[in-house]
């Protein structure tokens, strides 16, 4: 199971390695920037990062969901916001709209029983 995410939300990834790890569930963290330079590397590269066998994917980002879908697959889950114009302390809005540990491992629980 790959875990992508960029800038703050790759130590909320770590988090939940490490808790997908205790629970035997072997994953991966991958922190992706740009998407630019990544598509720059060859082939041979990118699918060693994102090797097309392992399709349970969860990619977080506290921006748009837009264009990660290229990077999870049609089977991949995305945390991610899909609303404009929420306001209150970043730590409200971050459990809010599911941006803690708990849900990213439970989708990611998901993306692997999905992937048996």
């Amino acid at each position: 199971m790959i875990l992508i995410g960029t800038g703050s939300e790759v130590s909320l990834c770590v988090t939940a390695y490490e808790e997908l790890k205790a629970e035997g569930i072997n994953a991966r963290v991958v922190s992706m920037p740009s998407w630019e330079l990544f598509e720059r590397q060859d082939h041979g590269y990118r699918t060693k990062v994102l090797p097309p066998s392992v399709t349970a994917r969860v990619a977080v980002e506290q921006a748009s969901t837009f264009g990660w879908a290229h990077y999870v697959g049609t089977t991949g889950a995305i945390i991610g916001m899909t609303t404009f114009g929420a306001s209150a302390p970043l730590k409200v809005l971050q459990k809010e709209f599911g941006f803690t540990k708990e849900h990213v491992v439970e989708a990611a629980r998901q993306q692997v029983k999905q992937a048996r």
